[in-house]
């Protein structure tokens, strides 16, 4: 069903949501999850891979440690740490690399934020044409 499930992740509590499902989805479903972060501080945007920061130190640490999680139960998983723009390295990622799935959380931001700032998800859930799976955080 789903070979490679790609997750996108914030850093944040906001994250606990997305990777509980998604463990569970990829223990039926027997796939590979692939968990991904875009750093997009000053340094991330400026210098991309080259980048070092307290900021890209922790990027890399919570990676990690997620990864740990799903290896822990059971489940392929590797981490990779983009820089720049959200929705343009998700977008990027999928297109490269391919995956059956993309596993997000949203935020539950409401009618004016979204307006003005647009969503991450929305974005990314436009401009490719695998299925998203959306979870809002609690």
């Amino acid at each position: 069903m789903y070979k490679t499930i790609l997750v996108t992740l914030d850093g944040k509590a906001t994250d606990r949501a997305i990777i509980n499902h998604v463990k569970e989805l990829a223990a039926l479903a027997g796939g590979r999850v692939v968990l991904l972060h875009v750093a997009d501080g000053w340094a991330a945007r400026t210098y991309g891979a080259d980048a070092v920061s307290p900021e890209i130190r922790e990027d890399t640490a919570y990676l990690a440690g997620v990864k740990d999680e799903f290896l822990a139960a059971g489940i392929a998983a590797e981490a990779e740490l983009a820089f720049g723009d959200p929705v343009r390295e998700i977008v990027r990622w999928v297109r490269e690399k391919g995956c059956d799935l993309v596993a997000m959380s949203t935020h539950g931001h409401r009618f004016l934020a979204d307006i003005f700032l647009g969503t991450t998800a929305s974005r990314v859930q436009h401009s490719i044409k695998v299925p998203v799976l959306l979870l809002r955080a609690k």
